[in-house]
């Protein structure tokens, strides 16, 4: 009976991957992602750093997301476009940022309420919670799309439609915020690079829903 044959052919680098890709080019898009990864975390300890004065965490944000953006697109970029970003953002950003820290005052009134307990108290406070999520998701998104120049008031109103008409991306971010706020519980600096990975899961919401 006749033996056949078979002559292995190509070697290790010249294998190629059962998806068509080969090893080199895998692996390059593995570095990639994890230097966005990394890109994230640095981005999330410069919001951090432009957050300190607390009524420019808007401002941050958007900074932060244009950054990440940029990288996305592999665009140059680095800390001193964060900083440009970041100025041109604050001008109409502290405003937006007052009016957070206003709505979280309201929120905290109603739990007062709700521990003192006043009648209708706890359905206050479960809408005031309610909104306050919803206008933290609102302002995530809104700062994802910030360009320079860009109306806060208009991104805000435009970003509120979204989350309402979008419920899968904010439930998404409202996930991002949760991971943040116990991160923060576990250990505070932990929460200061997850802000990076906030931004970015906000720019992919907006990409999705862009492309939708």
């Amino acid at each position: 009976m006749s033996q056949v044959r078979v002559k292995e052919r190509g070697t290790p680098r010249e294998s190629v991957l059962a998806n068509g890709a080969s090893p080199a080019r895998a692996e390059s898009r593995a570095w990639g992602r994890f230097a966005l990864f990394a890109e994230c975390l640095l981005t999330g300890v410069w919001i951090a750093v432009a957050a300190l004065p607390l009524v420019t965490y808007p401002a941050a944000f958007a900074a932060g997301a244009r950054h990440l953006r940029r990288c996305t697109a592999h665009e140059g970029g680095g800390w001193r476009e964060f900083v440009a970003d970041f100025r041109a953002a604050v001008r109409g950003g502290w405003i937006a940022g007052l009016a957070g820290w206003a709505a979280a005052a309201a929120v905290w009134v109603d739990v007062q309420a709700v521990r003192a307990g006043i009648p209708g108290g706890p359905l206050v406070g479960a809408v005031g919670l309610f909104a306050l999520i919803g206008l933290a998701v609102a302002g995530l998104r809104a700062a994802a799309v910030w360009e320079p120049g860009a109306s806060w008031r208009a991104l805000l109103a435009n970003a509120g439609r979204r989350t309402v008409l979008d419920p899968a991306g904010s439930f998404l971010l409202v996930g991002g915020l949760a991971v943040v706020a116990s991160s923060a519980w576990f250990s505070a600096p932990l929460a200061v690079p997850v802000l990076g990975a906030v931004a970015a899961a906000a720019v992919a919401v907006e990409e999705r829903y862009r492309r939708r």
